[in-house]
């Protein structure tokens, strides 16, 4: 018997350090070259910015767009946006947790200090306290004591290491998701900015339809009184005119909420923001964007990479449950000092002492430990092809947003060129409804092409601003506060 406690004593010593469960494995780029399907092109139409593959986006992309006014708008989102504090402050959490799991592996230290008076039940031993002492009872006596203990777990099969290991994957994990928040701030405060814009030029634009149309009401009018013209034809264009007017009210609520949600993303009230007259010529389209190679994607997204972090803490917690099964040996040792009086209480000869080792074996825990280590295994499955995943939507994003490039560009130009013609067409209604060679409802259809053909050029420009940005953001890697 003892020298089959030897030997397990042995081989556990033997065994110190080493690690129970998988090792994690960093996955391997993905053999993905390109984006986009083979024989795809992404021509641009001239003016349109291009892709150009390389290292990526710069850490501070939005200054791309040459604005420093929406410069200044994302530092500010960088200090004050209280999502960000909260992210901030997780990730300290975290990283605290990892020199509190770390410190369960060093020798645990105590130390205690006890001031007594007690009463001895001597009729408990056996003794009758009448015959005892010159005044008989129980005798009462004070009892200082100090003392101190220290214990170390030998950490036989790597469980408390593994513990350690996860709580720095899951510290990973958290300042990657810190960085991934930083970046959305940023891609959020661009494409609200855009926003505000779009909305400032959609106002712009309906007001100058609104003189339009005023002056088509006065040229009715004017028809109507010569004789040459209706009072239905009159009645009809001031009907337009006042549906017109009706879209000012939205645009300006449009405007509002989405200033509103502006100052919301710097951290500030609405009422602190300051000046955001922006406009859609505020911002320089870039002639290039800078595009991660996939291959070097998946090393820099953040999104990605807190995926990765998440499998290692996932491996390594199948290593924590692992060592769960097997025996663990502590050695320690505690030391007591008790006296009398606080006079003698670090006299040798009050002292006392204790060296001890022990082993825990897991014998019998209804399956629970098993079960525990079943579920971390599948923990890790999960994590794994949460990866895999969290990597296709980002191939599957970036493809969208390149292929955006050329399409948003040419799109831009189709608008224009439907501008172009739509104002021709509506100066040739008008003065034909002027001399007489057309009716008034010409002149209100080719108002209403002019209308659309002016809010899609403005919309289309305005998504090829946000869809670049978003291409900043998708390919960009982690921003955090410096």
């Amino acid at each position: 018997m003892r020298h089959s406690l030897f030997l397990a004593l042995t081989s556990g010593l033997m065994l110190a350090g080493c690690s129970a469960g998988p090792d994690f494995v960093r996955p391997a780029s993905p053999p993905t070259h390109d984006y986009i399907a083979p024989g795809a092109t992404l021509q641009t139409s001239p003016g349109g910015p291009v892709a150009q593959p390389g290292e990526g986006p710069a850490l501070r992309w939005w200054e791309s767009f040459g604005s420093p006014e929406l410069n200044a708008l994302v530092d500010r989102a960088m200090t004050n946006n209280q999502s960000l504090a909260a992210s901030n402050a997780t990730l300290l959490q975290a990283q605290a947790r990892i020199a509190a799991v770390a410190g369960a592996r060093l020798p645990q230290v105590d130390a205690h200090a006890r001031a007594e008076r007690e009463e001895v039940n001597l009729a408990g031993f056996g003794f009758d306290p009448a015959g005892i002492g010159s005044t008989g009872g129980n005798p009462i006596f004070n009892l200082y004591s100090v003392g101190g203990g220290i214990s170390y777990d030998l950490d036989l099969f790597g469980g408390k290491k593994r513990a350690v290991e996860q709580a720095v994957a899951k510290a990973e994990a958290q300042a990657r998701e810190t960085e991934a928040a930083h970046l959305v701030i940023a891609g959020r405060v661009v494409n609200q900015v855009l926003a505000i814009a779009a909305t400032r030029a959609r106002i712009e634009t309906t007001t100058a339809l609104l003189a339009e149309d005023q002056r088509t009401v006065d040229l009715t009018d004017a028809r109507r009184r010569a004789g040459k013209g209706t009072m239905v034809e009159l009645l009809s264009v001031q009907s337009q005119l006042a549906n017109d007017r009706g879209e000012l009210p939205q645009l300006d609520q449009q405007l509002a909420e989405a200033r509103n949600m502006l100052a919301v993303l710097v951290g500030v009230a609405p009422s602190d923001l300051g000046s955001t007259d922006f406009t859609l010529a505020s911002f320089t389209l870039p002639a290039s964007v800078p595009v991660t190679l996939p291959s070097e994607l998946v090393h820099k997204r953040p999104d990605i990479l807190q995926a990765e972090a998440e499998l290692h803490a996932a491996t390594a917690g199948v290593g924590v449950a692992t060592a769960r099964l097997y025996p663990s040996i502590t050695l320690g040792a505690t030391i007591e000092q008790g006296a009398p009086n606080v006079g003698h209480i670090l006299d040798s000869g009050f002292r006392a002492f204790d060296i001890f080792g022990g082993i825990t074996a897991p014998i019998f825990h209804g399956g629970t430990l098993k079960a525990e280590r079943r579920g971390a295994q599948a923990g890790m499955q999960v994590a794994a092809a949460t990866y895999r995943q969290t990597v296709i939507e980002a191939f599957g994003q970036v493809a969208d947003l390149l292929h955006s490039l050329n399409n948003d560009a040419r799109t831009v130009d189709n608008q224009r060129e439907a501008l172009d013609v739509a104002e021709r067409s509506l100066n040739l209604s008008r003065k034909s409804f002027q001399v007489g060679n057309s009716g008034i409802l010409q002149v209100l259809d080719s108002n209403r092409l002019y209308q659309r053909a002016t809010s899609s050029l403005v919309e289309a420009r305005a998504r090829q601003l946000r869809n670049v940005a978003r291409l900043y953001v998708a390919t960009a890697g982690g921003w955090a506060a410096q």
